[in-house]
């Protein structure tokens, strides 16, 4: 059975067989010595990372507890489920995120207002209505309970195994926000997240 550390675009995990194009981590481990999820987070400290990086190996889900491997379909999903790009394997999109930012900060200050954008005191999921045709590339938003990514004038919908249905972006509508608002902002700004194949097929 598949581990239970596929990423969602709500920031849920969940098993699916399907392959992710990278990997994260929440600041720790999340699973006990049985490779079980005991919780959704260790700190506020939520990365997406390469997925081989200087040849390091890595057991998934190791019963030494160091932290959780965590699988995304593609950095637009990882966004969206509350996770910024890695300070060291990568390097290069962390600081275009940062520059993006429009602002100095400190990485724990970044990490910090992340995480008050991305889930509540309760650990629940913060979302905002916002209008659709304001929405920037990358951005994904709820529809009836399934997630789309929103691009140029077309969404996508969401799959473990990647997008499967494009549809017409129409105007005159408000959508709830899947995305962390800051995150939304830096894509405003210009960071354009990278996203997966499947996207050019349909």
């Amino acid at each position: 059975m598949p581990f239970q550390n596929r990423v969602d675009p709500y920031g849920a995990l969940f098993r699916t067989p399907a392959r992710g194009t990278l990997m994260g981590n929440r600041g720790g481990a999340l699973h006990n010595e049985s490779q079980e999820i005991v919780r959704s987070y260790k700190s506020r400290r939520w990365i997406a990372c390469l997925l081989k990086f200087k040849g390091i190996q890595r057991t998934v889900m190791s019963p030494k507890l160091l932290y959780t491997e965590l699988f995304f379909l593609d950095e637009a999903v990882s966004f969206a489920a509350g996770h910024r790009p890695c300070a060291e394997c990568r390097r290069e999109r962390f600081t275009a995120f940062v520059n993006a930012w429009n602002r100095p900060l400190r990485v724990p200050d970044l990490d910090a207002e992340l995480h008050n954008a991305r889930i509540d005191r309760q650990g629940r999921k913060v979302t905002f209505p916002a209008p659709l045709h304001s929405l920037p590339n990358g951005c994904f938003i709820d529809i009836d309970g399934s997630s789309y990514m929103v691009w140029d004038d077309a969404l996508f919908l969401w799959t473990p195994g990647g997008y499967t249905r494009k549809q017409h972006r129409p105007n005159n509508q408000t959508v709830t926000v899947l995305t962390p608002r800051p995150t939304v902002e830096c894509f405003r700004r210009g960071y354009q997240p990278l996203t997966h194949a499947s996207v050019h097929t349909l």
